[in-house]
């Protein structure tokens, strides 16, 4: 939805249109972001910052996946098992071939888009619920080839290997606190890439395919080529993604969480955030996150009142709760809180006009 603007606030040069932060008040607003981020290791609990760490990575994993299904239209149910991928390619090549941490994550999330490409090959052919079921095949072919192919290489049954410790010139991030700057500086990276994409010729032709592919196609858009680009993009942010979350958990292995439920989980994030925005994946995730966290605290009190179903409550309630906030969200709020957002700013741009 295109931002409201008062009568007589017009833009005089393409600077000023194409301007992301348009007010003083927005600028300050992103200095006072940037300084409550880089400080929170220094005031903040260890679980602020441990929740923020996983919150920065997973953001990167949905924002890949924004790419394929928000701006180009194409189902995916496999984000999870690339971030497999990218975080066994970055423990194999730190392992085996000394290479530094920053060129790890990228050739991890180069991997991981050349394996993305080979399951969006059948995006030409397919579309909807059926491309959905060809790359649900990579939720199961990829992790089983990690069980079972090369067992001293990948772990093999045992469903894991460990990842060391990243060292950028000489300095350890061993702790969480530290840690943190390297997803933080991650999640800046990829979200001014991902903001330049959307506004660029590629996101232009990606969101064409969303909205009529066979007009695109009449205008001149290589459907093929621009959904394996957007397949490319979706995976590599995804290998980027599970390179942190394996660094960060040191270890990778099915075990650590990167099944059928992780890539439903994700796809949960980016709707109930909003599909097709740039704000979608960040309020998708972190309210996702938090909310996975107070199912936690409610079904362990539920436990305590209710003793004899104390083992539902405590594997179950969890599930039952993202499955219900989800259709919550599909029936009042289909467009997710970016809308919401959005619709929050309006009303208070036209105020005290808003009904």
């Amino acid at each position: 939805m295109a931002a409201l603007r008062p009568a007589g606030d017009f833009d005089r040069s393409y600077e000023q249109d194409m301007a992301v932060l348009r007010r003083p008040w927005q600028w300050a607003a992103l200095a006072l972001g940037a300084a409550v981020a880089l400080t929170a290791p220094l005031w903040a609990s260890a679980y602020i910052v441990t929740t923020a760490n996983t919150i920065f990575y997973t953001i990167i994993a949905v924002q890949g996946l924004n790419v394929l299904t928000g701006y180009t239209g194409q189902i995916s149910l496999g984000q999870a098992a690339f971030m497999l991928v990218g975080g066994y390619t970055s423990a194999l090549v730190t392992t085996h071939f000394g290479l530094p941490f920053p060129l790890a994550v990228l050739v991890a999330g180069l991997v991981a888009g050349l394996v993305g490409l080979l399951f969006g090959l059948p995006s030409l052919r397919v579309k909807g619920f059926y491309l959905a079921m060809a790359t649900l095949a990579a939720q199961f072919i990829i992790p089983w080839i990690s069980r079972h192919a090369l067992p001293d290489l990948l772990g093999g049954t045992s469903g894991r290997i460990d990842v060391p410790v990243p060292v950028i010139l000489g300095v350890h991030f061993s702790e969480t606190s530290q840690y943190y700057y390297l997803s933080l500086i991650a999640l800046v990276l990829t979200t001014l890439a991902v903001l330049n994409i959307s506004r660029s010729r590629l996101g232009r032709a990606l969101v064409s395919i969303r909205d009529n592919d066979l007009a695109a196609e009449l205008l001149g858009v290589s459907l093929f080529g621009y959904k394996l680009r957007a397949f490319f993009i979706a995976s590599f942010l995804a290998g980027i993604a599970g390179a942190l979350k394996a660094h960060s958990q040191r270890g990778v292995g099915t075990e650590f969480g990167y099944g059928l439920e992780e890539s439903i989980i994700l796809l949960g994030m980016l709707v109930i955030g909003g599909l097709g925005t740039n704000l979608g994946p960040f309020l998708g995730v972190t309210a996702v996150v938090l909310l996975e966290d107070l199912a936690g605290l409610t079904g362990q009190k539920m436990a305590e009142w209710f003793p004899a179903l104390q083992a539902r409550f405590l594997t179950s309630f969890r599930p039952i709760f993202f499955g219900l906030v989800l259709m919550l969200f599909l029936i009042f709020e289909s467009r997710g809180l970016a809308h919401r957002w959005q619709m929050i700013k309006a009303a208070w741009r036209l105020r005290p006009f808003a009904r």
